[in-house]
């Protein structure tokens, strides 16, 4: 009984793996020597143009007798930068950082009204003890300001700059970055 149990588990086991292959990036560098990772931050950045992509699950199916074009297999249908990452992983990064680019916009545009209405109510006040708290309350308005400054800052250095080089590095198409 315990036999036919373990054979039963051992044979679902193996019938129920799914194999998985990733990406295979090789280079040489200058002394001649053959490297291989898996990880492209693993390749020395004067390397990079050089590298041989090899992906494993290209080569399962190829037999002896046939060997397939890799270049041209399916590079019109889809097409993944060394980083095998593809045009959804880049559009959706433009996309998030677009958005965080425009709700900062928008609150400070909403704050800076409320910072002049509290400029104008303590223009219009005669009381110190009232201007004292409105003078506070602007200067929290001011504070939350300069805070989503920094972050419309920190989305337009990543639009412009940041995202931009690494799709650069990682050679993702430039059409994938436009917002």
């Amino acid at each position: 009984m315990k036999k036919e149990i373990l054979f039963i588990f051992f044979f679902l086991f193996i019938f129920s793996s799914q194999l998985s292959f990733g990406e295979v990036y090789k280079w040489v560098d200058e002394k001649g020597v053959i490297h291989f990772t898996d990880d492209i931050t693993q390749v020395p950045e004067k390397f990079r143009p050089q590298i041989e992509t090899i992906g494993a699950s290209e080569e399962i199916g190829e037999t002896k007798g046939e060997k397939r074009d890799s270049s041209t297999k399916k590079k019109e249908d889809t097409y993944l930068n060394r980083s095998a990452r593809g045009e959804g992983y880049w559009r959706g990064r433009v996309e998030e950082w677009g958005k965080k680019l425009k709700a900062s916009q928008e609150k400070v545009n909403s704050l800076r009204i409320k910072y002049n209405e509290l400029t104008e109510k303590f223009n219009q006040s005669k009381s110190t003890i009232e201007r004292a708290n409105i003078r506070k309350e602007r200067d929290r308005v001011k504070a939350d300001i300069d805070q989503y400054n920094a972050q419309i800052e920190e989305a337009k250095y990543m639009l412009e700059k940041k995202i931009p080089e690494e799709a650069e590095v990682f050679k993702a198409k430039p059409e994938w970055l436009k917002q």
